[in-house]
């Protein structure tokens, strides 16, 4: 054969190879390449035939929808829900903890927030700040016998299948009934960065390094000691214009140190500024140390007047420096609770126009679970707008419902409300929703066995890693019937049912169990059919 021939026959080849090769790749109408797949395309041909690692999604294959969060706030500040009064005696104080507690496990609730840091001061054994007056009668002073409170209630909330957050005040350093200001105090240790307001509170300057450093690392000295499972800040940021008799805040001399630096900004941005950057600052540490410790805000429930356009009330933005949808918008929160204590029909500040609103900016997708006012009295007015307000919730926030009551007290103290809860819309238990952002896999769903004994059937399940499961959630169904389900603890790991009931003697014709781990995922759904 000649060169030339050979020749043609060799073009002819790489032409017939070029075009096999070319109509063998989809185009990208029919399946976009991402850069990723495209890298190990060019630089790793030896891995072609390995599949893109892809995002595992969850399987929410469960039969029933069952998480809403549901929590109360526990203030100890001025002693207005625990301990009833300063200088208890400790069995007094935990006897009032735990009916507290029972009071949340009985209806249904799955969440406590926790007031620990009312006042620079500590509910808890600290290095850092002196012992509470709240707690003992006088700030500095250990309770006697020792023990550790927030120890106590976290330990407490768990065993009753509550989660416990942290609730601290990041600036105030000292409230009118707080009692003799101790010598460990911040306002002795660090007069730098303390002012006296006129009403009598002192207040730490925000602006000041030493004080974001200060509250940082009482923040984290608790997230890293204790077994908690969020940190809460409320809406005490600068403080109430009314709280220094409608004065400016006294940090004239912080502002001007900050422009004699070059600073450009208005001292109203700066301020708001000082506390942007520390709530970043506060959201970013947690999720480097646990990530699944969750970080809530509950500023006051209207942004700006006019926001949206029939609201009016207290510019929180320019009184309390506290620029609230920014954080939002930032996603620097784990769940966002705006106190919407006003009514439903309460035109000017209407609780589901502003739950719409705060809803329109949540562009990150976190919890979004307001925060409600109980405490209006427990006849049937009243009660009928708690309920609705919870059920108006439900309503606008399907894919993750969730309240907070303020406070405690006005839950346990009306039974009419507490009934109206229990038979209402707390009638059965709910998990915590999950948080996504937070976690990307599901627990290994346990090993499911089961056995009759007369006319019960007892469920036993085990785990490859039980140390990583807050809850099972076993769902079972009756022969007809509709899907029902049981939320139970992690040590408890077997149940018995009945299994056979009713006149018509149906059978239980379906189980099938999940872990959920402390993020609240919950693992696949297997289905068991009895026979």
């Amino acid at each position: 054969m000649s060169l030339k021939i050979k020749s043609i026959l060799v073009l002819m080849l790489c032409a017939l190879t070029f075009n096999s090769c070319k109509t063998a790749k989809p185009s990208v109408e029919e399946k976009p390449v991402s850069p990723k797949e495209v890298e190990v395309e060019v630089e790793s041909p030896k891995e072609e035939e390995k599949p893109v690692p892809e995002e595992k999604e969850f399987k929410e294959n469960a039969p029933l929808k069952i998480e809403e969060f549901r929590a109360a706030w526990v203030a100890t500040v001025a002693n207005i829900n625990w301990p009833s009064k300063s200088g208890l005696p400790v069995a007094e104080q935990q006897k009032e903890a735990i009916k507290l507690l029972d009071y949340l496990e009985a209806h249904n609730f799955n969440a406590v927030i926790f007031q620990v840091r009312p006042q620079a001061d500590a509910l808890y054994n600290s290095d850092l700040e002196p012992w509470s007056h709240f707690l003992t009668g006088k700030q500095g002073t250990a309770p006697n016998p020792l023990y550790d409170p927030l120890e106590f209630w976290t330990e407490a909330a768990h065993k009753r299948g509550l989660e416990l957050h942290v609730w601290l005040n990041p600036y105030r350093a000292y409230h009118t009934t707080g009692g003799e200001i101790s010598e460990q105090s911040i306002i002795k240790t660090h007069p730098e960065l303390a002012f006296k307001l006129k009403n009598g509170m002192w207040w730490l300057d925000p602006s000041q390094k030493g004080t974001q450093d200060h509250t940082s690392e009482v923040v984290m000295d608790i997230v890293k000691r204790y077994d908690i499972d969020g940190v809460h800040f409320d809406d005490y940021f600068y403080p109430y214009a009314s709280y220094n008799n409608n004065e400016d805040f006294p940090d004239a001399k912080s502002y001007s140190a900050y422009t004699s630096k070059g600073g450009k900004l208005s001292k109203g941005d700066w301020r708001r500024e000082s506390v942007n950057t520390f709530i970043e600052r506060i959201y970013k540490e947690i999720k480097a140390e646990k990530p699944f410790v969750k970080f809530g805000l509950s500023p006051f429930g209207i942004w700006r007047p006019g926001y949206p356009e029939s609201i009016s009330g207290m510019d929180q933005y320019s009184e309390l420096y506290a620029d609230a949808k920014l954080w939002l918008n930032k996603g620097w929160v784990d769940y966002f609770t705006p106190q919407l204590y006003w009514k439903i029909n309460q035109l000017n500040q209407s609780f589901p126009v502003l739950l719409g609103w705060w809803e329109s900016e949540n562009t990150k997708n976190r919890h979004l679970w307001p925060g409600i006012n109980v405490g209006l009295g427990g006849d049937d007015q009243n009660t009928d707008e708690t309920l609705n307000q919870i059920m108006i919730t439900r309503g606008m926030l399907p894919e993750s419902k969730g309240t907070i009551h303020w406070s405690i007290g006005p839950l346990v103290n009306n039974p009419n409300l507490s009934k109206a809860l229990l038979e209402g819309p707390y009638k059965k238990k709910a998990l915590v929703p999950a948080s996504p952002w937070l976690s990307k896999e599901q627990p290994t769903p346990p090993v499911v066995g089961s056995s009759v004994f007369g006319e019960r059937l007892r469920i036993a399940w085990t785990h490859v890693n039980t140390d990583e499961i807050s809850k099972w959630v076993l769902y079972f169904k009756y022969a007809d019937g509709a899907w029902d389900y049981k939320i139970l603890n992690a040590s408890q790991m077997s149940l018995e049912l009945q299994y056979v009931v009713g006149e018509k003697k149906k059978k239980l014709s379906k189980i099938g169990v999940t872990a959920v781990d402390r993020n609240g995922v919950q693992s696949e759904f297997k289905e068991i059919i009895l026979k």
